[in-house]
């Protein structure tokens, strides 16, 4: 126990004799520790804030829009309405990989009253699929069901908005009636959604019974469904296309025209986004590790420089019977004593600013709950005192190598 402290207290008093030197060196390694942990926790913020932007639809769904025809088609002319229909949608319902099929029509905004109570709020109609294609939570109550569209049931499903402002004195929603654009509909059901304000200050109402009380006729706005999870980007791209090509010859439009029908595909969407996470990742370790490279190569000079001006006590060392390995231990305890202090003092400020970020940040636009991987940085710490420990060994190596008698002479 005695040696072990005589040989810490050894590499502290050659710490301090070159004082500046060592300081400046272990401040290159905690600073490069420093901002790999403060870049690796910006980087998740990043990745947070884009999967947020995300977080309301489902992934592994396509979107279909129809639009306009810019080009001609087996003897049409471009500029002709593309109009989706209930026939469509049982079409669709009946593809390969099809998973959740919805129809939807939308609307601006409806007049709402409940009592003496009234807003304006967006209309939504669609089947009852549509929950998983937009990840909308029933809080209370139920969703629109088969039921509701086979036998046209004024019914109605409110956003928790909608609720605050209609039912002021605590009322129960579930079974009330609303007047929405002057007829009665029934509250069955209450929802929340993780998306923005704008996709719970609205209500949905069963497709076939706003088809025929709006004056819809067999007219749908759009076509969402969701397809198995494991698909991936290639897969998406390829639906994409089989999509185009048999909408296209159902419709009679170009499936090369890009205006006839809009898809979003949200599989490919994603991919894109999770592209740009890696190289998020790729680039916050490049700069974080270059960093600490920098300090690495500093711990590696500073103890070339200790070995050159300690030259004669090695030497010294060697004649009184000092072996060559114990001399190579001693001077990589200097370097990995240093590159830990310094590697555990860098890290645990980045950690503190880190938790600083995550407890007093704003909410914002670029960056969300940012964090650091634990074991990632625990894994680059180590990393850091082996690199230090390899710093060490070729100064080491060198000094154990050199004869006494022309080390005493030096």
């Amino acid at each position: 126990m005695m040696d072990w402290i005589e040989q810490w207290r050894e590499v502290i008093e050659t710490w301090f004799s070159s004082g500046f030197r060592t300081l400046s060196t272990a401040a290159s390694v905690a600073w490069g520790i420093f901002m790999l942990v403060v870049l690796l926790a910006a980087g998740k913020g990043l990745e947070n804030n884009l999967r947020y932007q995300y977080r309301d639809d489902a992934m592994n769904s396509l979107w279909l829009y129809p639009g306009v025809t810019s080009r001609p088609y087996k003897g049409l002319n471009k500029g002709r309405q593309v109009i989706t229909e209930n026939a469509d949608y049982d079409w669709l319902e009946t593809q390969d990989q099809v998973i959740h099929a919805t129809g939807r029509n939308s609307s601006r905004s409806m007049s709402v009253r409940f009592g003496a109570r009234t807003g304006m709020f967006s209309m939504r109609a669609s089947h009852p699929e549509h929950q998983y294609t937009e990840n909308t939570q029933v809080i209370s109550g139920r969703f629109i069901n088969d039921l509701d569209l086979e036998q046209r049931r004024k019914v109605v499903v409110i956003g928790k908005p909608v609720v605050e402002f209609l039912f002021l004195n605590g009322e129960e929603p579930i079974g009330q009636q609303l007047t929405i654009a002057g007829s009665s509909w029934k509250v069955v059901g209450v929802f929340d959604d993780d998306g923005s304000s704008r996709e719970t200050n609205m209500f949905y109402l069963p497709l076939s019974t706003a088809q025929v009380v709006f004056g819809a006729g067999e007219r749908i706005d759009q076509l969402m469904f969701t397809v198995p999870a494991e698909l991936d980007a290639e897969a998406g791209e390829a639906l994409e296309t089989r999509m185009r090509k048999d909408l296209g010859e159902r419709l009679r439009f170009d499936p090369e025209d890009p205006r006839a029908l809009r898809v979003r595909n949200n599989l490919v969407s994603f991919a894109e986004v999770q592209a740009v996470f890696t190289q998020v990742r790729v680039f916050t370790w490049a700069v974080g590790l270059g960093t600490l490279l920098a300090g690495v190569v500093g711990v590696s000079n500073i103890m070339l420089i200790s070995v050159q001006e300690r030259t004669r006590e090695l030497g010294l060392r060697k004649a009184l019977g000092a072996t060559p390995t114990s001399l190579v231990v001693m001077i990589l305890r200097e370097a990995v004593g240093l590159t830990l202090l310094a590697g555990c003092t860098g890290l645990g400020l980045g950690v503190l600013v880190v938790a600083s970020l995550q407890k007093w940040m704003p909410e914002n636009d670029y960056l969300r709950d940012p964090s650091v991987d634990a074991q990632a940085v625990l894994i680059a710490t180590a990393l850091v005192v082996l690199a230090g420990a390899l710093a060490g060994w070729f100064p080491a190596r060198r000094a154990a190598a050199i004869p006494p008698v022309e080390a005493l002479r030096g």
